[in-house]
């Protein structure tokens, strides 16, 4: 899969400047699978972005712009489907 560039997500997102994964490589972040090998990309996708500073950023982008791939913000696709739902939504605005 392609690696996504600043400009892919938009000229005004300067968060992405800021990203931790922007020195890793993309291939870490777009998994084949959910299971076997591809898991232990996943974890270490998650890994990443656990030390970011805008990982808020970006998941409210791949939220706002339903992103169907990938770990985005520290999520999985699964993950953020259930983010999309109102439950989902009061856990990840709760403090």
């Amino acid at each position: 899969m392609a690696a996504v560039s600043h400009e892919t997500i938009s000229p005004k997102a300067e968060w992405w400047s800021r990203a931790a994964c922007r020195s890793a490589d993309p291939e870490l972040f777009f998994p084949v699978s959910a299971a076997g090998p591809s898991g232990a990309e996943t974890a270490a996708a998650k890994a990443v972005c656990a030390g970011c500073d805008v990982r808020r950023e970006c998941l409210d982008f791949a939220l706002a712009t339903r992103q169907p791939y990938g770990v985005w913000g520290g999520t999985s696709p699964e993950e953020r489907q259930v983010l999309r739902t109102s439950a989902g939504q009061a856990v990840w605005a709760a403090p």
